[in-house]
């Protein structure tokens, strides 16, 4: 499947629908995870964190940023990820994702508008945190991002339609934490986005096509 533009009415009626939840985040979900191997209890505690899917104009199409990791992080070190963190106290979690952009990227969440109620919370077996993400437009023409040093090696612009694409979807062997598992991925920008960035990532691609 593959789309040529998606538009921010396209993206709005995506958000509007009925979340379809893991079935869609298994869709790019390492098998067997963790949680598969070791069971979890249902609404096992975790940490709470948010990310942002942030949307924006580019050449006439929708972007949205992800990010190559540095080694200096405490998790995930040199991964492709979303910009995101963990939640303050005293925050909600809406606003801890518009905190981690303004800290990763330089940008101002007032000029950040959400869009909709956010993606089905993930569970992330191995660092403990159940991750929610949010959808977010930024309105005014094409966003400047700097990327804090500690945190962010590198800012990737992605077209949002190579989400539909069906051929940047690969799937390998991978051998984690002792165990063989067969690791679905998106080939973006030459790198591998697999793991929770990409279960994420699934799930939004579900809602796109289905308002397609």
């Amino acid at each position: 499947m593959t789309r040529a533009n998606l538009t921010l009415d396209d993206v709005r009626r995506a958000v509007a629908a009925p979340r379809v939840g893991r079935a869609a985040q298994d869709r790019m979900s390492p098998r067997p995870r963790p949680g598969d191997i070791f069971p979890l209890r249902q609404g096992a505690p975790g940490k709470q964190a948010a990310v942002l899917i942030l949307l924006y104009e580019h050449a006439g199409e929708l972007y949205f940023f992800l990010t190559r990791r540095t080694e200096n992080v405490a998790t995930h070190k040199g991964q492709i990820s979303l910009p995101g963190g963990g939640q303050e106290h005293g925050e909600q979690l809406e606003q801890t994702a518009l905190r981690e952009a303004r800290e990763e990227l330089d940008l101002n969440p007032a000029q950040i508008e959400i869009l909709g109620e956010p993606l089905t919370p993930l569970y992330i077996p191995v660092s403990g945190y159940w991750v929610t993400a949010f959808i977010g437009y930024y309105g005014l023409g094409e966003p400047t991002p700097n990327a804090a040093a500690d945190e962010v090696f590198e800012i990737l612009p992605t077209r949002l339609a190579d989400l539909l694409d069906d051929s940047v979807v690969a799937e390998e062997e991978w051998e984690l934490r002792g165990y063989k598992v067969r690791v679905p991925f998106f080939n973006l920008h030459g790198y591998k986005v697999w793991g929770a960035t990409a279960m994420i990532l699934s799930e939004f691609k579900v809602l796109l096509a289905k308002s397609d």
